[in-house]
């Protein structure tokens, strides 16, 4: 596992977590938490976060088990490789092509039943409500979370794309739990300047996938496949 990755995939989560605030903020906003009481508040907010992150790992997990299966098959380099160049294709298309597809029948009733559970959840206060509005959350369509998952599955192993997920799920967590304390803290306006670094962002965690694959003996950044396998030779022992 290369900790230079870890890396990038926290400040993925931190610059798109404020993406995060425009489509999931409303969700966040009507939690009803009352900032008064600074520990209950402290700890539910907390709640629905770990939710979110909880979602994000178990699909970094199912990735996980795809990827190494490539990898097993003696194609981690390609995969990297080509991971790398889905990642810059995700950055590099328009916006609003996702967008459509979810226009789509099953899609579109998908997440109406999703939207519900969610409203349903809302209404509650307790804390595994909380959780599970969180767990719901990071259910929905996001082009950050689908980049993010889809480096996940290069990492070569369950637990590392797990950690990946973890990594970008924690970097999404301070701006959101601020919006949860201070309602729409950050303007539209700066939402946008600072979201338009976001694409640069995803191409470079491509490049460091495709370099990573390219196997160019590069410390931390293309390694050999042979001394990744020393390193996790090291780590088992």
């Amino acid at each position: 596992m290369d900790g230079s990755f870890l890396i990038v995939a926290l400040v993925l989560g931190l610059a798109s977590s404020l993406h995060c605030v425009g489509m999931c903020g409303p969700i966040a906003f009507s939690l009803g938490l009352n900032p008064q009481n600074k520990i209950d508040f402290t700890l539910r907010n907390l709640t629905y976060q770990l939710g979110r992150v909880t979602t994000y790992s178990f699909l970094g997990a199912v990735l996980g088990i795809i990827g190494t299966g490539i990898s097993f098959a003696g194609l981690q380099n390609p995969l990297s490789i080509g991971v790398g160049i889905l990642m810059i294709l995700i950055a590099l298309l328009p916006k609003n092509l996702g967008a459509q597809n979810f226009r789509m029948k099953p899609f579109a009733r998908l997440m109406y039943n999703l939207k519900s559970g969610l409203g349903k959840f809302l209404r509650r206060k307790n804390y595994s409500s909380l959780y599970i509005t969180g767990l719901l959350n990071g259910l929905l369509p996001c082009g950050a979370v689908y980049a993010a998952l889809t480096g996940s599955m290069a990492m070569g192993s369950v637990g590392g794309s797990v950690l990946f997920m973890v990594c970008f799920g924690l970097g999404t967590i301070p701006l959101m739990f601020v919006s949860v304390l201070a309602g729409n803290a950050v303007s539209l306006q700066t939402r946008q300047k600072i979201l338009k670094f976001l694409p640069y962002l995803m191409v470079l965690l491509g490049v460091l996938f495709i370099l990573r694959g390219l196997n160019l003996d590069i410390p931390y950044i293309s390694p050999t496949l042979e001394s990744l396998q020393i390193d996790g030779e090291q780590h088992e022992h």
